[in-house]
């Protein structure tokens, strides 16, 4: 499971600049169009933000529990929010539902992976 959260953790990083390229061009396209209801480019940018953390996380705590709690709730907070949004940026709600696939990844493996190895003082 480590591999598996390594690997999401690179992809999660360079996808993040994806939707933050995206989500800055729809913020434009809304803010030209004189959409002031829409906010799918503000969330876009949150959710770049938060998929970029839980990635660090995902990487640096790999053999951690609580790094591995923490990176799936930030997946999952990202994945809500893609999800939710409506507006100009569509493609959002794909992002969404990767951030929750990578946080059903990341929270089976808080109960498949063996931590105890990870801290031999226990």
């Amino acid at each position: 499971m480590k591999t598996a959260k390594l690997t999401i953790g690179i992809i999660s990083i360079v996808l993040s600049l994806i939707v933050l390229f995206q989500s800055c061009a729809a913020g434009i396209g809304s803010a030209m169009l004189n959409n002031t209801n829409d906010l799918s480019g503000g969330i876009g940018v949150f959710t770049a933000i938060l998929l970029i953390v839980a990635g660090i996380i995902g990487i640096a705590a790999r053999a951690s529990k609580g790094g591995t709690i923490a990176a799936t709730i930030m997946y999952a907070v990202a994945g809500i929010m893609g999800i939710t949004s409506n507006g100009i940026f569509k493609d959002l709600v794909i992002w969404g539902v990767l951030s929750l696939v990578f946080a059903i990844v990341f929270a089976i493996s808080i109960f498949k992976q063996d931590y105890s190895k990870a801290n031999p003082a226990k």
